[in-house]
């Protein structure tokens, strides 16, 4: 598929976007390749309005041996309310609605930022091993002819935020692939269709503040999501429409037991902690 042409949405606020998203003119414009499951690239137009969206109708999503059929478009939108909650913004907006190949996920497409040459990235394979300043060590990758190298990731509070969010719902598909850095500095998480299993799954590349003590706006953030996620808690309410019942009071345990230890989850030892392939 060719590169995007950009098209501005003109600085809509947050429920705008979502209007947008969920009520728009859906036009499909091409495929992204390399997917698992069918990814469409698409313009949603609305009231003068338009932007560039992706569309992954349900009926393009491969089975899973650990996931129920048809689940993982209300998991992306699940993801997207736990990141609003958080006030971190993470996920781009995302909706669940019905398209040109039947119902599926909604969201908004955020544009990379290109990368300076020679600018270090977000992560990274270094020879030392130890890493250095302002970055985080992962694991040792094989890189061929029986050398190894280590895994690293920035330093970096915006990644951070994400490996709490991770932790939260339970993703188990982290990959380098999914980080996208807006040119305005933020950074997005995006494929979230995998999370929210009932069962400890979580992969990720961002093991490196395992163990280390949560930020204070991070417990800050895991207070709010415990009393979201009480009853009659608008984010409880809105995840009841999207995923089940069982997933739920696994989210409230794994809140519950990042408020208790107070630090950055760890790999459990009963699943493969870094997905695979890493980006």
């Amino acid at each position: 598929m060719p590169a995007p042409e950009r098209i501005p949405s003109r600085g809509l606020t947050g429920t705008e976007l979502i209007t947008l998203l969920a009520e728009g003119r859906l036009t499909v414009l091409g495929q992204v390749r390399g997917a698992s499951n069918a990814v469409l690239y698409c313009s949603v137009a609305y009231e003068g309005e338009e932007a560039h969206c992706v569309y992954k109708p349900v009926a393009g999503e491969q089975p899973l041996w650990d996931f129920p059929d048809g689940t993982l478009a209300q998991r992306e939108v699940a993801a997207y309310e736990v990141s609003e909650v958080t006030g971190w913004g993470l996920v781009p907006p995302t909706v669940l609605r019905d398209g040109p190949y039947g119902q599926g996920m909604c969201q908004l497409w955020i544009e990379a930022a290109p990368q300076d040459e020679g600018a270090p990235g977000l992560l990274a394979l270094v020879e030392d091993e130890e890493p250095g300043e302002g970055w985080k060590p992962v694991a040792l990758a094989e890189v061929g002819e029986g050398k190894t190298a280590l895994l690293v990731h920035a330093d970096d509070p915006r990644l951070r935020r994400l490996a709490v969010l991770d932790a939260v719902i339970n993703n188990g598909d982290r990959k380098g692939g999914h980080l996208l850095p807006a040119p305005d500095g933020r950074l997005y998480g995006i494929d979230h269709g995998v999370t929210f299993n009932a069962d400890d799954k979580l992969r990720t590349l961002l093991w490196g503040w395992a163990g280390e003590p949560l930020p204070a706006e991070a417990v800050e953030v895991l207070d709010r999501l415990a009393v979201e996620l009480e009853p009659g808690g608008a984010l409880l309410t809105r995840l009841g429409e999207l995923i089940t019942v069982t997933e739920i009071e696994a989210l409230r345990a794994r809140v519950a037991g990042l408020r208790s230890t107070g630090l950055h989850r760890e790999p459990s030892g009963e699943w493969p902690a870094i997905p695979w392939p890493p980006v």
